[in-house]
Formats: C-alpha cells, structure tokens, sequence
C-alpha cells in the first residue's frame, strides 16, 4: 500500500501478489518507456476484486458521492470501485470525446500537451468524490482533472491508484490531497 510500515501483513501480501500480477514491457510505448501493464491483473477475476476491495474499504464508513475515473484505464479500474461501493461514476475524458457541455483542463506530456474534459453538470458544488487512475507517474493526467474537479465545485476525498512510480514525485505536486496507491515501484 501507499505507506508500507504501516500496512497489515494481509496488505503487504496483497500489494505483493498484485505486484505480480502487473507484466513489465519494455520500450513502450516508445523506447526507454518501461510500461507497467495491469491486464494481467485484471484478466484474473480474484485479484481484480481484491484490488478493487482495497481501495473501496476505506470508503466504506463513509462514502463518496461518485468515484470520478480518468480514461482510459482509470475507468476500468474506477467503474468497478463505483460499483463496489455502490455510488456513480463520472467519466474524465479527452477532448472530443463527451457529447454534452463540458469543462476542460490541458496538461503536459513529454512529447506535447493534452486536454481532459468532463461533463458541467456531471457533479454539484459540495459533492464528496475519489479521483482514479491505474497509474500515478508525474501527476499531470491528475492534476488537470483535479483542475476540472475545482470548476465543477466537488470536494476531492483521496486520489487511487493501483501503481505509484514514485521516482517521478507525482505524489508530490498532488498535495495536499491525500494518495493512496497499492503497489510502488
């Protein structure tokens, strides 16, 4: 988990065997990337549902209005969390993807810049959410969206993860909002 020392046994096996689970592929997308693949994870039924039970049982005393799910793996991992805890989803996605009025934040990338969208109406000033994403790196796919989070008036609870590479101090530029991430490398 995001803070080992402190996790259970049970935790630090689970983080473990997710670990496992997760297939490393070198030179991708480009050469020199190392791409954190999480199929694997999510082809197998028992540990995809572990994982997803990780991050939800945090929220369970208390939980948020909507999980909001950044695309596009975040939305499979998101959607899922949603539907554990029993509370919507909302969809953060590229720029021209969403059919209705939509609020936008653009971000850089190491190669260009990029623009996320969500729907205006999607949540109400005030609403309790948890942003997802498969994978916290520099933390600029999640800074954009907590940038549209603001406009939309929501309250952020915690920002999830299923990977955190922490050498690139994507936790850092997310504060003060907190992280949780089940694996690090």
């Amino acid at each position: 988990m995001s803070t080992p020392h402190h996790a259970s046994a049970s935790a630090l096996a689970d983080a473990a065997a997710f670990r496992r689970a997760i297939r490393d592929i070198p030179d991708f997308p480009v050469k020199g990337i190392l791409f954190r693949d999480i199929t694997p994870l999510l082809q197998d039924g028992a540990m995809f549902r572990r994982a997803i039970q990780a991050l939800a049982h945090r929220h369970q005393g208390q939980r948020p209005r909507a999980i909001v799910a950044i695309e596009s793996r975040g939305l499979i991992v998101g959607s899922a969390l949603a539907y554990e805890l029993g509370v919507g989803v909302v969809p953060v996605r590229k720029k021209g993807k969403l059919p209705h009025k939509t609020y936008r934040a653009s971000y850089s990338l190491e190669y260009g810049q990029d623009t996320l969208e969500i729907h205006q109406d999607a949540l109400k000033a005030g609403d309790t959410v948890v942003l997802v994403d498969d994978l916290l790196a520099t933390g600029g796919t999640m800074g954009a969206t907590i940038q549209l989070i603001e406009q939309c008036g929501a309250r952020i609870i915690e920002l999830a993860f299923l990977i955190e590479l922490t050498a690139l101090k994507g936790r850092e530029r997310l504060q003060p909002h907190p992280v949780i991430s089940l694996v690090q490398y």
